[in-house]
């Protein structure tokens, strides 16, 4: 197991509940657009998802003792903070009706490609195995 990947995988599975319980309550309540709504769901959605991936990696690190388990880790945090935490951003700019940063956008898919390399680094592990 590597302690310190479990540890930052907990706590960002904390805050996926968290931002969930705010979207779920204070968004909702704040009259945001749907499109806003969906896209914040989006992100909490494919944050907890990866989670799971990222404990799931950390902990069979004991067994698949290799570069690419770790790396696997690494690209799950990657995803999460440029994906998800570059929707949060989105949704917040058009929920304060904020124009010009829609380019935000743009950084998402460059998290949707770290969660798949992240999955591929776990699936070489297996293989090395």
């Amino acid at each position: 197991m590597h302690k310190g990947f479990l540890k930052i995988g907990a706590i960002l599975a904390a805050f996926s509940i968290a931002l969930g319980a705010f979207g779920a309550h204070s968004l909702r309540e704040a009259h945001v657009t749907d499109e806003a709504l969906r896209i914040f769901e989006t992100a909490v959605r494919y944050q907890f998802y990866h989670v799971f991936g990222l404990l799931l990696a950390a902990m069979l690190y004991k067994d698949f003792h290799f570069n690419s388990t770790i790396w696997a880790c690494r690209l799950f945090i990657v995803g999460i903070l440029l994906f998800s935490a570059s929707l949060y951003f989105l949704t917040w700019v058009k929920a304060a009706v904020i124009p010009g940063y829609d380019w935000v956008g743009a950084v998402t898919p460059f998290g949707g490609l770290a969660f798949i390399s992240a999955w591929l680094c776990l699936a070489i592990s297996f293989f090395k195995k």
